[in-house]
């Protein structure tokens, strides 16, 4: 069963079947693709295991110990020694009698830890656990977009040197406009994801850590365990915030880190996705056109009921997703605008979908898009057609110039030209021939003393001005340098299981 046909996937719970969990098709690829990510609850969560979480509760006991409290090496190696020791079936029933899923995880690790378990969990809240183990997963969802978006660059950046020369018709308004290059017109794709890419690592770059800070956010409750010394609550806090390998955490926080730092996330991840369904859609209308195609496979069906076709599905599927991509940055707006006082408990369902739907739906667009622009084909002749059928409009200006320098009228020629102009139009648009303006200018003795130039100056090259000149510098000068760091990565090809 393919995962992504499908809107969700249901499953019923042996046990107690009125309680359904679910996972969308995005974490059900995650989870065929990387064994090391799994669904949290009932909610889908692109997340490692909840190893990181025992981290999280064992590792600020070899720090406060150093600090002063009376905690034993052997309560630190007892639980040192189980942190890979989950009972999973056992936090699964402690989840259902305490309704709470961090204490549930607390108490099975106080199982496995029988002198570490009155000391496990002191001075900290469910936030400590839950909000710093987000972080960390965002920073590491993170890693693993970043080199799939530098890769999508990089083979962008390939298609467009190679055809930086090659003339195409452009448009405005979908509108035939003046000429530009394919690869011209590939780098507008590029210069987008390039800001994407800084983005993306400038919020991850940014990304600080909640620390320990108590119930409200006061440090009160680690206070009282330093018995008033504020230096070693600053020095608790700094010291956990660098072992979660985090430059810096937040001074002031609630119950939670701000909700806001949700809203930058997703809305750099959004902005990735309608960069994503601008480029789909070029190609998709580009296919439509018959100048550029996705790749198609040997053996691959467009449609179950027209045989000929060979529709965009690839595309199609990115903007599809794109499109789901953007909406979610709805979710954290919605919820940090709602967050009481210091806290209120309900952001955590919606957190537990979105953040993790943002990044997989992410991932699943860069994958895709890679495949897509791995094989990218272009069709000279069908492009080389249509410049055929506007250039000779778009080439009047020139031609009156070389007339005026033949010593011709200005005002005259105008006139010749608007006139053939007309005519050649009524045949393109009543009769659906071709655009044979040309063939009217070579048969007008008016234009006699240029007509040996008129191969000059409907060279298609002429007409597309520093196009080439622009590709060539900006893949040397900005994207170049920005994928400097991820060439360790750039072999990497994209696979898809569609």
């Amino acid at each position: 069963m393919d995962p992504l046909q499908f809107s969700k996937i249901l499953i019923i719970c042996k046990r107690q079947r009125s309680l359904i969990h679910w996972f969308t098709p995005q974490v059900g690829q995650a989870a065929a693709q990387r064994p090391e990510l799994h669904v949290r609850r009932n909610y889908s969560c692109w997340c490692p295991s909840k190893r990181l979480i025992l981290r999280l509760l064992y590792f600020v006991f070899p720090i406060v110990q150093t600090l002063g409290l009376p905690i034993t090496d052997e309560q630190i190696q007892e639980m040192k020694s189980n942190l890979d020791n989950i009972d999973f079936k056992m936090a699964a029933e402690e989840e259902k009698r305490l309704r709470h899923d961090v204490m549930a995880h607390v108490h099975t690790f106080g199982h496995c830890c029988p002198k570490a378990a009155p000391i496990i969990h002191l001075g900290a809240t469910s936030c400590y656990v839950g909000d710093n183990t987000d972080l960390i997963i965002l920073r590491h969802a993170f890693d693993l977009l970043l080199p799939k978006l530098a890769r999508v660059i990089s083979r962008l950046a390939d298609f467009a040197k190679e055809r930086a020369d090659l003339p195409t018709l452009g448009f405005t308004h979908f509108q035939p406009a003046q000429l530009t290059t394919v690869g011209k017109r590939c780098c507008l794709w590029i210069q987008d994801l390039c800001m994407d890419l800084q983005n993306l690592k400038r919020v991850q770059d940014g990304l600080r850590f909640r620390g320990v800070k108590g119930t409200t956010g006061t440090q009160a409750s680690f206070l009282q365990l330093f018995e008033g010394d504020h230096h070693k609550v600053e020095q608790l806090d700094k010291m956990v915030t660098e072992k979660a390998g985090f430059k810096r955490a937040f001074i002031i926080t609630g119950q939670t880190y701000t909700r806001k730092v949700d809203i930058e996330v997703l809305s750099v991840l959004a902005s990735l996705g309608a960069s994503v369904h601008k480029i789909c859609t070029d190609i998709r209308l580009l296919a439509n056109l018959k100048e550029m195609e996705e790749p198609f496979e040997k053996q691959q069906i467009g449609s179950s009921a027209m045989p000929y076709k060979r529709n965009p599905m690839r595309s199609e599927r990115c903007c599809s997703l794109a499109r789901h991509l953007m909406t979610l940055l709805m979710d954290p707006l919605q919820t940090a605008s709602v967050q009481w006082f210091e806290r209120t408990l309900d952001d955590s369902a919606n957190r537990r979908i979105c953040l993790a739907e943002a990044f997989l739906t992410a991932d699943t667009l860069l994958i895709t898009l890679q495949n897509i622009s791995e094989g990218l084909v272009v069709y000279p002749k069908v492009i080389e057609r249509r410049i055929r059928q506007e250039l000779p409009f778009m080439a009047t200006e020139n031609i009156i110039m070389a007339m005026v320098k033949a010593g011709g009228s200005r005002q005259d020629c105008h006139e010749k030209i608007r006139v053939l102009s007309q005519q050649a139009a009524a045949v393109v648009k009543q009769e659906g021939g071709d655009n044979d303006l040309i063939e009217r200018i070579r048969a007008d003795a008016y234009f006699s003393p240029i007509h040996s130039q008129l191969e000059h100056l409907l060279d298609p090259s002429s007409f597309t001005g520093r196009a080439s000149q622009q590709v060539q510098r900006f893949l040397e000068e900005e994207v170049h340098p920005l994928l400097k760091p991820y060439g360790s990565v750039m072999k990497e090809k994209a696979e898809l299981s569609l």
